[in-house]
């Protein structure tokens, strides 16, 4: 009669371990995506060079805010999506695209636009307590 019952109970302690692995794995999988959300700061080069400000707003993997370009001289709209180390993002009044990766509190890699292209690097502005 024991033997009955303790069948049942390690099938549930199966699917429990189970069920709970994914939870975690998909909770690792979230907190490994980059958190970029506040100011930037950073450089661009090639077809224009310049310097830049980035301000972020992330809701998970999508990203979107603002950014002021030295040259073209403007402040632009900006949307784009973050991958467990890259970035993507667009300022599309005037036509560039970004990519690159990120760590920690730096990210850098390239930008196009119908003018031209070149390579930017940005740091993040992290205020003192």
């Amino acid at each position: 009669m024991m033997r009955h019952r303790v069948i049942p109970a390690l099938w549930i302690a199966a699917v429990l371990a189970v069920c709970c692995s994914g939870t975690v794995a998909l909770a690792a999988a979230v907190s490994a995506r980059p958190q970029v959300a506040g100011t930037w700061k950073g450089k661009y080069s090639g077809a224009f060079s310049g310097t830049f400000t980035l301000t972020w707003t992330q809701t998970g993997s999508k990203l979107t805010g603002s950014i002021s370009l030295s040259s073209p001289k403007g402040k632009y709209g900006i949307s784009g999506s973050l991958t467990r180390k890259g970035i993507k993002f667009g300022a599309v009044a005037v036509g560039a695209t970004y990519t690159g990766s990120v760590s920690g509190t730096t990210m850098s890699g390239n930008w196009s636009s119908p003018q031209g292209g070149g390579a930017w690097s940005a740091q993040k502005l992290v205020r003192k307590k």
